[in-house]
């Protein structure tokens, strides 16, 4: 039987069982990511002593190795980590109120909802010399603002007397669709620039990666990530099904749609800055269910570990394995989705 270990915070108010093998699990998971974050840093067109970025990054470090690890790698593998954080939460979410393994950001259509919005953006702010009339930098924000408009407009077509999760799931694939198509039609009469442009922020990249973009998104992830934390017991509620749920004194289409928006606000956050990076929320709750179990208490930030861990091992493989040239790290998380999401349907075919 499990060691349960019983924490009350705040007077009492607030209490919540620990496990204490996944617990060692999740610590373990953790030192590993934290390992993986070291070495990143460590490599590139100049093999730097991991020793020297622990140096650099408290400043006692030479000025050459704090420019090439503060100015050039920490910004690209902190946005890696907190994506892939944001990205396998969602992707947990979406499976607990969807209750169905196959579910993620990508196959509800809010990536793709992100992506449409960005070379939209990118079309309308184009002029007759193909140059853009606003700064680059507005890019994220037309993707934050596509991929959560797009939740609610999934929610809003899958409402029919209350929020099914396979008429979530079947509508959120009709607006995928119709998403991309925009995005091709775009992509097709823009100029050439636009395409090459939209493209690598299609695919998932953090190349461009900057510390005002690191000022933004980690405070917002953080955020998000206690909420979804705070609310484990919504989750576990929810995947009992909705008499049960209902049963138990939860207002399931409320904390449904709650948790949709809290699943778009973490999709549209990680894909504003680091682009659509595909299978993740797809591979990630499925690693982690395998390694500390169903409970959402401790499946949460043993998601987020192994989120952060498969982005920042693809990007690392993306910038270092084919120098000088670099490659997305979206065509990594793809190369390994893709066929992992085929298993799963041999493996779940009545779901």
């Amino acid at each position: 039987m499990k060691h349960l270990i019983s924490i009350r915070l705040f007077q009492n108010k607030m209490s919540f069982l620990l496990d204490e093998s996944a617990t060692k699990k999740i610590v373990v998971i953790s030192l590993i990511t934290i390992a993986v974050f070291f070495v990143s840093a460590s490599l590139g067109d100049s093999f730097i002593n991991p020793l020297k970025v622990l140096q650099a990054i408290i400043g006692k470090g030479s000025e050459f190795d704090q420019l090439i690890i503060i100015d050039f790698r920490l910004p690209r593998i902190f946005i890696a980590a907190f994506a892939g954080m944001a990205l396998a939460v969602a992707g947990a979410i979406l499976q607990g109120i969807i209750k169905n393994p196959l579910a993620s950001p990508e196959i509800i259509g809010i990536s793709a909802g992100g992506g449409a919005a960005v070379v939209g953006f990118l079309a309308i702010f184009s002029d007759s010399n193909h140059s853009l009339r606003v700064s680059i930098e507005w890019l994220p924000l037309a993707g934050f603002i596509g991929a959560t408009f797009v939740g609610f407009i999934v929610y809003f077509f899958a409402w029919k007397d209350g929020v099914t999760p396979t008429r979530l799931v079947l509508i959120g694939i009709g607006v995928s669709a119709f998403m991309q198509a925009i995005t091709t039609i775009l992509m097709i009469i823009g100029p050439i620039y636009q395409a090459s442009e939209a493209n690598k922020w299609i695919t998932g990249s953090v190349k461009s990666a900057d510390w005002h973009q690191i000022q933004i998104i980690v405070p917002l992830i953080i955020v998000l990530l206690l909420i979804t934390f705070f609310i484990t017991r919504q989750l576990n509620v929810q995947e009992l099904g909705d008499d049960t749920a209902a049963s138990l004194g939860q207002s399931v289409q409320k904390t449904r749609l709650f948790l949709m928006l809290l699943s778009s606000s973490l999709v549209a956050s990680a894909i504003a800055f680091a682009g659509s990076i595909g299978f993740v929320g797809l591979m990630a709750p499925h690693i982690a269910r395998r390694i500390v179990g169903p409970a959402f208490g401790v499946l949460i930030p043993t998601c987020a570990a192994i989120g952060a861990l498969l982005v920042m091992v693809a990007d690392m493989i993306g910038r270092t394995a084919f120098s000088p040239l670099e490659v997305p790290a979206g065509v990594f998380t793809a190369a390994i989705g893709a066929p992992y999401f085929i298993y799963l349907l041999f493996r779940n075919p009545k779901k």
